[in-house]
C-alpha cells in the first residue's frame, strides 16, 4: 500500500484568477511587495488579464476588501499585501492582529486561499528588507502560495 501525497504547484494556477488586495498605508514599501507580486504571478504563466489589484487604505482595512472581492468576483485566490510598522504605541499591534485574523477568518468563510503578504516588523529598515531587498520580496512569497495553493485545491478529491 502507497501513501498519497497531494502538493500544489506553481503550474496548475496559471489560468486562474488572482485578486491582489493591497494596502497604501506605507506605500514606499508596499509597491515593492506588490511589484514582487505581479512578478512572480507573470513568471509563472499568469497573464495581466487574470489579475486585477484593489487599493485598500491601509492594513486594517484589507480584511473587509478581501472579503468582498471574494463574495462579488469569486477569483481563484487572493493575495494580501501591506506593511504594518510597529511604532511607540499598541496601535501595532491593533492593526496586525486584526488584519491577520480577519484575513483567515476571509479564507476560511470564502473558501478561496487567502495568501498573507502583509509586513509586521519592527522597524522601517526590516519592511525594506522585505520588500525587495536582504531578505526576499514577501509580495513574491505570497504570490507563490497564492498559486501553488490554487493547484493544491483543485486536486482535493482528486
Amino acid at each position: 500500500m502507497t501513501v498519497k501525497v497531494v502538493e500544489g504547484d506553481f503550474l496548475q494556477g496559471a489560468s486562474a484568477k488572482y485578486a491582489i488586495v493591497v494596502g497604501r498605508f506605507n506605500s514606499f514599501v508596499v509597491e515593492s511587495l506588490l511589484e514582487g507580486a505581479l512578478d512572480a504571478l507573470r513568471r509563472h504563466g499568469v497573464a495581466e488579464s487574470q489579475i486585477t489589484v484593489y487599493r485598500a487604505p491601509g492594513a486594517f482595512e484589507i480584511p473587509l476588501l478581501a472579503q468582498q472581492v471574494a463574495v462579488r468576483t469569486k477569483p481563484d485566490a487572493v493575495i494580501a499585501l501591506g506593511a504594518v510598522i510597529r511604532g511607540g504605541t499598541p496601535h501595532f499591534e491593533y492593526v496586525a492582529g486584526e488584519c491577520a485574523k480577519g484575513l483567515g477568518q476571509v479564507s476560511l468563510q470564502s473558501g478561496i486561499p487567502v495568501a498573507f503578504g502583509v509586513l509586521t516588523v519592527d522597524s522601517i529598515e526590516q519592511a525594506i528588507e522585505r520588500s525587495g531587498t536582504k531578505a526576499g520580496n514577501k509580495g513574491a512569497e505570497a504570490a507563490l502560495s497564492a498559486l501553488e495553493m490554487v493547484g493544491l485545491l483543485q486536486q482535493v478529491g482528486e
